[in-house]
Parts: C-alpha cells; sequence; structure tokens
C-alpha cells in the first residue's frame, strides 16, 4: 500500500469512529482522535459563529447532549481526501438521527448534512484540528436534545 492510500483510509478510518464513538458514549476513545484544541463550525445548527475549544471542553457539550437521549446513530459516507505534507481535508456526507421516546411530540430528530475536518499529522498518527457541519436537511422533533432524560 503506498503512503498516499494510508494515509486516505488512515483519515477515513478516524473520521467513521468518531461517529462511532459518539454513538457508543466511548468519550476515552473519541478524545484519542482530536488535536488538543479544535476549531468548531456548528454555525449552521446554532447560528454564533465558529469557536476553538479544548478537546475535554468539546468532549464534555457532546457528552452532555448524547447521554440525555436513549440513542444516537451517525453514518458517514462518501469521504473525500486531500493530504497536503502533515495537513489534510476531509469531506464527507453525513445522517445523524437522535432518539429520545417522549410525551411531547416525535421521538427522532434526523439531520442531515457535510461534515469538513482538517486534519494534522501527529506522533500518534491522525487527529482531527477542525470540523465544520452544514446541515442540507433535518426531520423530526428538533427538540428532543432540549428534554428532560426521563422518557415516557
Amino acid at each position: 500500500m503506498t503512503d498516499a492510500l494510508r494515509d486516505r483510509n488512515e483519515i477515513i478510518e478516524l473520521c467513521a469512529r468518531m461517529g462511532w464513538h459518539l454513538d457508543h458514549c466511548e468519550w476515552d476513545e473519541l478524545a484519542d482522535l482530536f488535536t488538543d484544541e479544535i476549531s468548531l463550525d456548528y454555525t449552521s445548527l446554532n447560528g454564533g459563529e465558529p469557536v476553538t475549544l479544548p478537546r475535554e471542553d468539546v468532549i464534555a457539550k457532546w457528552r452532555g447532549n448524547r447521554e440525555g437521549l436513549t440513542a444516537t446513530q451517525h453514518l458517514i459516507a462518501n469521504q473525500l481526501v486531500d493530504v497536503d505534507g502533515d495537513g489534510a481535508t476531509a469531506t464527507a456526507m453525513f445522517q445523524a438521527t437522535h432518539l429520545l421516546p417522549n410525551r411531547f411530540g416525535a421521538p427522532t430528530w434526523t439531520l442531515g448534512g457535510e461534515y469538513r475536518y482538517r486534519l494534522t499529522r501527529t506522533a500518534g498518527g491522525w487527529r482531527i484540528s477542525a470540523l465544520a457541519m452544514a446541515i442540507i436537511w433535518a426531520d423530526g422533533n428538533r427538540n428532543i436534545r432540549d428534554l428532560a432524560v426521563q422518557a415516557d
């Protein structure tokens, strides 16, 4: 396998693991995928401005959002990777379904869109240094992320 193909495969797997570890609440494993600081752009979901935060703060926020739900499933596909030395960019289409049965509406909220990643080669391998989410479509009950953990 060539170095370029090896890099591409490692980056695709790294990006897929982000969704896998989040869906399975594997917080320590999730931390291993990122640089110490992460630039996040969730403006297509929440408005505001992109931010740069310590990895621990990002994971704590994701953990708080995820642990209140019954389940999530992040499907990541159509990955495109461009490696330039010790830096890389990747894009992927995603579909993220969030489940919380509740008495206030539909039990699911699904988002579809595009992830854009910036990655850095480190001594430990590739790490995600930036993540941008661009929502293309959404369906279901957005309010489930704000509801109490207790379900019907």
